[in-house]
């Protein structure tokens, strides 16, 4: 990723972290994954410099925190869904089967 790219989000959780810089990307905005292994260092290191992270370019950052806040809010999750591809039940939150990866329609 090129310099100058800034914080947006970090959590001692990397599933947590994972999972939204997945929302950030499915959205259009390039963003990196940082210290996603770091977690053992924990007590050799400052545990704030072991935390799993979401970084982004500067001019992302207003829309790139809408979506985390809105994603940590549970905001946005429509109804439970049918996949036509493989006939999973999937919740609101998802736009895409886990399972198949066709995308939920409208």
């Amino acid at each position: 990723m090129p310099p100058g790219y800034i914080r947006v989000f970090a959590h001692s959780n990397a599933l947590l972290v994972s999972h939204l810089h997945n929302v950030l990307v499915a959205a259009g905005i390039p963003a990196e994954l940082r210290n996603m292994t770091l977690g053992g260092g924990a007590g050799e290191l400052p545990l704030g410099e072991c935390e799993p992270e979401v970084w982004i370019a500067p001019h992302n950052r207003e829309r790139a925190e809408a979506l985390i806040r809105e994603s940590l809010e549970g905001g946005g999750a429509g109804p439970a869904w049918v996949c036509s591809g493989c006939g999973e039940t999937l919740e609101g939150a998802f736009d895409t089967c886990w399972n198949c990866g066709t995308h939920r329609p409208g």
